[in-house]
């Protein structure tokens, strides 16, 4: 063992454990505040992007823990050694030339510093300023100006601290914001992993070890989505939480606001359409809002105006001390209803059938960092395709992904980091408990996204296992508690009659790679095998089914005729092969489909992945293979088929 030490401030020295001498075991997370809105500029409120280049430092001595041991956070990072620019947000692994920054498995520290406007410091009262992160891979530890401000696990949501004493207790307008961040996967992280250490010394250097992980996507570390400050009132609204029902002419909007700082004097709601028109108004921290005649929230291709979204402005005002103070919140709202029948899956009423793909977060030099020009393109080539929907495998995507989503009518499996379970350790109290608060601050950031319209808990778990009944029951009735008006699955690659968690799931959603991963080259199975899955699965459980993956692998420009395995071809044919089956299935009980994947991707290296996995309809830079027209065909005829659009749909007819 090693010891490390971290801390900051007036909280004083702490000293943990380092286990195995790489990861920082803290003995619980700072307080999790209750609400979690998305930054936004108001009347109220500013917000300021950190977004650039920041210093960057990876701790290489042989524990990993020399950045606590000399608290690194007291001084300016490039006082403490070489250092280099690194862009955020961004993953640092292909940022460099530096094969060993490629791999790296340990603490890595960032450092910004910002001047601050002196109205932030010196108002009258002064704001309350946030500081918050849309995602550090994988524990995070923040200080300012040297005082440890917040701690975060997990390395897909959002986490912020309140820094407004540290700044007043600062001698100037200075914000030196340091991170350190640690990419070491455990058993009971989410995602789960674990080191080996190796003990030859006739073929591994000395401490050599690998981080090992049940998943086939590539371990991107760093800080992969937008840093901001952004400032609120002493008194603020902290938390909204929206959900809506709606028959015949008029939809309901209940609602509930929660305040911090005060007790408000007055809090007022206001529900515009996309014109700007006031359509209902409501007032206290709990009710609802009836409106006539309303815009529904529809998916992509299933109305003509798919995407609808209103503004509910929250205002809030609160005397605190002299002062009256005021906050303004906008939120986007969709209305739209979600009901899961034994056979169908229904939005507003109507029969939705999911026809999509799988993604990732992933692009070449940026890794998972989020990239505008790369979404922007994602969602062009999704509304070229035809798909209207995706899961977000297997991690939550950035907020900005989520708000495009809403706005062009992506309906979205929102899937938490619960891939790769696979250890029967990784099925304990503790996996569990962590399990339990992801779902918390999931459900916490999107419970009020209209293309959200169900909660996937995890994806391919070793559910096999006993534990797993306990383990799924649990974390699913967690999540229905914490949002009673959407379904929940996970994604099984299981065998129907020994999956302990599917009793427990409102969808089943099941993965199978016939004739790629079994039966390697043989269509011929695929009508057969795919037949009894979908018949077996519903005939145990009378629910509706979605083929949550299904694919091969191609690699561009690879040709074989009879199709091959790996040519362009033989991804063609397995595409057709799995399309026969789902049309005779979705007449029944099948709801939906979802390629496996949307563009190729990075994983670890290894003798099946040539630079990747290859499952991808499109490159990973985003060009077509054949198989993306097989698809492109298909999605829209079954648009076509559903819609109740006149005239009928056709590729070119709506945002293209």
């Amino acid at each position: 063992m090693a010891l490390a030490a971290s801390g900051g401030g007036g909280a004083g020295l702490r000293t943990v454990m380092v286990l195995p001498v790489l990861l920082l075991l803290l003995p619980g997370l700072a307080a999790r505040p209750a609400g979690m809105l998305q930054p936004r500029d108001t009347p109220s409120r500013e917000r300021r992007e950190l977004g650039g280049l920041w210093s960057f430092r990876a701790d290489l001595s042989p524990g990993r823990d020399a950045g606590f041991a000399q608290r690194w956070y007291r001084r300016p990072l490039r006082q403490t050694g070489p250092v280099i620019d690194m862009p955020v947000p961004a993953s640092f692994n292909d940022i460099t030339q530096d094969p060993s920054l490629e791999n790296y498995i340990g603490w890595v520290w960032y450092e910004k510093e910002v001047l601050l406007p002196p109205r932030w410091l010196h108002g009258d009262p002064a704001p309350r300023v946030v500081l918050r992160f849309g995602s550090a891979h994988y524990y995070s530890i923040v200080w300012v100006n040297g005082v440890q401000v917040v701690e975060h696990e997990g390395g897909h949501l959002p986490f912020e601290a309140d820094i407004s004493s540290v700044l007043q207790g600062s001698p100037g307008p200075l914000c030196r914001i340091t991170v350190a961040i640690n990419n070491t996967l455990t058993p009971h992280t989410l995602p789960p992993g674990s080191i080996q250490y190796m003990s030859d010394k006739a073929r591994y250097p000395k401490n050599y070890f690998v981080q090992n992980i049940k998943f086939d996507f590539f371990n991107y570390a760093g800080i992969h989505r937008p840093v901001v400050l952004y400032t609120t009132p002493a008194a603020y609204i902290d938390d909204i939480t929206v959900t809506t029902t709606s028959s015949d002419s008029v939809a309901t909007v209940q609602y509930q606001v929660s305040v911090v700082g005060s007790t408000a004097n007055s809090l007022s709601l206001s529900l515009r359409d996309q014109e700007g028109k006031v359509v209902a108004t409501a007032d206290g921290p709990v009710g609802e809002l009836k409106v006539l005649n309303p815009n529904l929230w529809w998916p992509y291709l299933m109305h003509e105006n798919p995407g609808y979204l209103y503004s509910l402005e929250v205002q809030m005002q609160a005397q605190v001390g002299r002062a009256l103070l005021e906050d303004v919140y906008t939120l986007p709202v969709g209305i739209r209803t979600v009901h899961v029948t034994s056979s169908q899956f229904l939005i507003n009423g109507r029969p939705f059938y999911f026809h999509g793909v799988n993604k990732h977060e992933d692009a070449d030099i940026r890794g998972k960092g989020l990239d505008w020009a790369l979404i922007v393109k994602d969602f062009n080539l999704l509304r070229w395709l035809g798909a209207n929907s995706f899961r977000t495998s297997h991690y939550p995507y950035a907020e900005e992904i989520m708000d495009l989503c809403d706005a062009y009518g992506i309906a979205v499996i929102d899937e938490s980091p619960g891939v790769g379970i696979k250890l029967p350790e990784s099925f304990g109290n503790k996996s569990l408990q962590h399990h339990l608060a992801v779902m918390e601050e999931l459900v916490r950031r999107d419970k009020n996204r209209p293309s959200v319209v169900m909660w996937s808990v995890a994806n391919e778990p070793a559910s096999e296992l006993p534990p797993a009944a306990h383990y799924f029951k649990t974390v699913i009735a967690h999540t229905k508690a914490l949002d009673p008006s959407r379904p929940v699955t996970f994604v099984t690659d299981a065998n129907y009659a020994l999956d302990h968690g599917a009793p427990y799931v409102d969808v089943i959603c099941v993965n199978s790679y016939f004739s790629w991963y079994h039966d390697p080259g043989h269509l011929e199975v695929i009508p057969l095998q795919l037949t009894a899955q979908f018949e077996n699965w519903y005939k145990t459980y009378q629910k509706p089914i979605i083929q949550s993956e299904y694919g091969a692998d191609s690699v561009p420009g690879l040709h074989s005729d009879p199709p091959l395995m790996f040519s362009e071809e033989y991804q063609q044919a397995m595409l057709r092969e799995y399309h026969s089956v789902f049309d005779k299935k979705r007449k029944e009980y099948v709801i939906g489909e979802l390629i496996w994947n949307f563009a190729d991707f990075m994983t670890n290296q290894g003798t099946t992945r040539v630079l990747g996995n290859k499952k991808g309809i499109f490159t990973r830079q985003r060009q077509p293979k054949a198989a993306a027209f097989v698809l492109r065909d298909r999605y829209w005829k079954i648009a076509n088929e559903s819609s109740c659009l006149p005239p009928v749909i056709t590729s070119h007819s709506l945002f293209l």
